[in-house]
């Protein structure tokens, strides 16, 4: 009882001298941590200071403190625009598309690859499907538009070939979203799967090998035994997920971008870029609130999905 008093009872000065001794003990350790604390520091907590930006007229010449307060007139404006309805409907069109549409191709690849018995043909498919995911976001762009080109582009040659009029894809606003959306999956898809495909080698073999015994096919024992494994962590992916549907992958769309294409391609993050950056007037405090607004949405976002998640019995693990 007396040992259990005294850990019990422990002062903030021992805590404090215990904290030291581990310190001193494992300062290796904690050398390495410092770098990413700072690196967190820097570029994440500390611009938060300018976020205040969004409730001032910011005038770099009074700084952020020198600035007049004018309270939430930036949110009221931006809501009360034709561009707020215009670009909050592009952008959650192509999020949900995109999160709808690319979702269940990774763990469809990865339960494909997984049950491949050729390992030659399994290497093969994987190494088709992960290379796409390392051709940077210009030279995807610059693949896609070269290829949609009405009269030397890959898709119209082949159109012409079999008899069908060019067809000037990025200058259709109802096609931007298709576009956008599965060359995206296209690029991703094999990378995604990565993960799914550890969580598969991790299944207990024990069932498959009992499965096997009572006659079940692989689809049987992907819908019984895979799937409710690997449906978790797709949860959670898709919680995390949530978090960033505002964000509609600003480089892609920019480059994208055309005066013809531009009622559907205007989202959240290329309209902040044009008010705030390349305007003849740049406007950083209402480009910040719009920032502002997104960020918020997404945490909310993200919160109430992982509650959903909790409440449907599985286990997200985000909080």
């Amino acid at each position: 009882m007396a040992v259990v008093r005294s850990v019990g009872n422990t002062t903030p000065e021992q805590g404090k001298r215990t904290l030291f001794k581990r310190i001193r003990r494992h300062w290796q350790l904690y050398i390495l941590l410092l770098l990413p604390l700072i690196y967190l520091a820097i570029f994440h907590y500390w611009p938060i200071y300018g976020v205040q930006i969004a409730f001032r007229n910011y005038n770099p010449i009074k700084g952020f403190t020198g600035s007049p307060w004018v309270g939430f007139d930036h949110f009221e404006r931006f809501f009360n625009t034709y561009d707020f309805v215009r670009t909050l409907r592009n952008t959650l069109t192509l999020s949900l598309y995109s999160l709808a549409a690319g979702f269940p191709f990774p763990i469809l690849l990865a339960l494909g690859l997984h049950y491949t018995a050729s390992k030659w043909f399994k290497n093969s498919v994987q190494m088709v499907a992960y290379a796409p995911y390392f051709i940077s976001v210009v030279v995807m762009s610059g693949m896609i538009l070269q290829f949609l080109t009405p009269k030397t582009g890959l898709i119209n040659n082949i159109r012409s070939v079999l008899g069908f009029s060019d067809l000037n894809f990025m200058g259709s606003p109802a096609l931007f979203p298709h576009i956008y959306v599965w060359s995206g999956i296209w690029q991703t898809v094999g990378f995604s799967c990565v993960i799914f495909l550890a969580a598969l080698s991790a299944v207990d073999p024990t069932l498959h090998e009992a499965a096997i015994i009572d006659g079940a096919s692989k689809v049987q024992r992907m819908w019984h035994i895979d799937l409710p494994e690997i449906i978790p962590l797709a949860i959670l992916l898709l919680v995390l997920s949530l978090g960033g549907i505002l964000s509609s992958g600003f480089e892609k769309i920019l480059l994208l971008q055309n005066p013809l294409n531009l009622r559907t391609a205007e989202v959240i993050d290329t309209y902040v870029y044009r008010v705030g950056l390349v305007s003849a007037i740049p406007n950083f405090s209402y480009a910040t609130a719009i920032g502002l607004f997104k960020s918020l949405v997404g945490l909310v976002l993200v919160i109430a999905a992982n509650q959903l998640a909790s409440r449907f019995g599985r286990s997200s693990n985000v909080f």
